[in-house]
């Protein structure tokens, strides 16, 4: 964002644009059909059943590429689309050339969301720290270089983007495979692993939806200032904030990761007490961090567009709108890491249906009424978030408080193959061979 900034207006519009586009679309997508095997991961981790987590990885890998292929057919065509939906030309140009760059993003998303989730449910999470910062100090190097030297505008912000995401999945692979973390759970792709998807794809679609639900709003949002009376400032202001609240969702989904891993290896083991501990522990985090966050946001108030642009009009908006972020990541925090405790106990159709209420039956008509027809305009998009994320923070708590903990726990074992004794035997994937401690 920064380096379209110094490019021009223009270009920090069509690449917030191409980026709403690319998160509608692919992203989320991707995302979203990944964390479906959180839950079967973890919870086979702490069952101690290893074969099962290698052949979720490798189902899910599968599942991700396969899903690429449309993706990729729509990004080619995003031009038809963005001017089909009233957007600038000029803009939809770029945002055109910058997806057509970014392509090779959906090649690497689908190794490394898997990989992610897959070591992150044994508890292994230095190696994604390292690997990520291998990606950026790629990346800022690799902007200067396509940007900068080689003079190609947005399409080298969009290479120099997709060039330190690769480097990200061959040091987080390089890690792995050298210091040996895969072994204790590791076994190699077979014929296997081409069957036996109806747990994976029940837990990935409804964990899809619920990630493109709540990814979906803010990019409608970024596609909705398009049609405002000044589309290129406020276009540009929604990519700045939308950069902003991404940057603050780093904290809460970090937390929500890592409690969706504890909950689910504490249900595998059977021990529903410790599962109930941890998630009142970080949804009690989640609420600190959404004090902070919104402090952060009103301290920054007018300095904070400045780093991007020193256009008057989109500094006017941001700071107008960063008050009211604050207010919603008071409900962003705890909702987050709310799902995250969700996701953990395999529950993914929960969160979707709380996200669909939220966002779709409170927060968007919300933004429609006070954004359009009370002439409210930018700011009243936001506005809408707050009631959708206020609304959200609301049922997933009630969800979380009202969680049978011993009946999740019974359903993991199910879930995992060790509560199956009294219906037949249990599929390859639970052969006794693998029944040795892994925690």
């Amino acid at each position: 964002m920064l380096f379209l900034g110094c490019l021009g207006d223009t270009e920090l519009a069509a690449g917030s644009l191409a980026i709403a586009f690319a998160n509608i679309t692919g992203y989320s997508v991707l995302s979203g059909l990944a964390l479906g095997m959180e839950p079967l991961c973890s919870q086979a981790f702490g069952a101690s059943r290893p074969k099962l987590l290698s052949l979720t990885l490798h189902r899910s890998v599968i599942f991700l590429l396969a899903s690429s292929v449309p993706i990729s057919f729509l990004w080619f065509n995003i031009s038809r689309i963005l001017l089909f939906l009233k957007q600038d030309p000029e803009i939809t140009s770029l945002a055109h050339t910058f997806l057509i760059f970014s392509l090779p993003d959906l090649f690497t998303n689908s190794f490394v969301h898997p990989i992610r989730i897959y070591l992150r449910a044994q508890g292994i999470t230095y190696p994604l720290t390292l690997s990520t910062l291998a990606g950026t100090i790629v990346h800022f190097p690799m902007n200067i270089l396509f940007v900068s030297k080689l003079r190609l505008g947005v399409s080298g912000v969009a290479a120099a983007s997709a060039v330190s995401n690769f480097a990200v999945l061959v040091a987080l692979v390089s890690y792995v495979w050298v210091s040996g973390l895969h072994v204790p759970t590791w076994c190699a792709p077979s014929r296997e692993c081409l069957t036996g998807w109806k747990p994976l794809v029940k837990l990935a679609a409804p964990s899809c939806v619920s990630v493109c639900l709540e990814w979906w709003w803010y990019e409608i949002m970024i596609v909705s200032c398009g049609v405002l009376v000044d589309p290129k400032a406020t276009v540009a202001s929604m990519g700045v904030l939308i950069q902003t609240t991404s940057l603050i969702y780093v904290f809460p989904s970090s937390l929500g990761f890592a409690v969706s891993t504890r909950v689910g290896n504490e249900l595998g083991a059977n021990r529903p007490d410790k599962a109930r501990v941890s998630a009142i522990v970080s949804i009690f985090l989640a609420a600190v961090m959404g004090v902070a966050a919104m402090v952060f946001a009103s301290g920054m108030r007018y300095k904070w567009a400045r780093m991007f642009t020193d256009d008057a009009e989109i500094l006017r908006l941001t700071s107008a709108a960063l008050p009211i972020l604050g207010l919603c990541e008071l409900g962003n925090c705890p909702q987050t890491v709310g799902c995250g405790v969700v996701r953990g106990t395999a529950r993914p159709t929960t969160a979707a249906n709380v996200n669909l209420g939220a966002f779709y039956l409170v927060g968007m008509p919300v933004a429609i009424v006070v954004g359009f027809w009370l002439g409210v305009g930018f700011v009243g998009f936001w506005l809408g978030l707050l009631s959708a994320q206020v609304c959200c923070a609301g049922l997933m708590l009630y969800v979380v408080g009202t969680t049978d903990w011993h009946y999740q726990a019974d359903k993991a074992q199910t879930l995992t193959c060790t509560g199956r004794a009294d219906k037949g035997p249990p599929p390859r994937e639970c052969d006794e061979e693998e029944q040795h401690p892994l925690t």
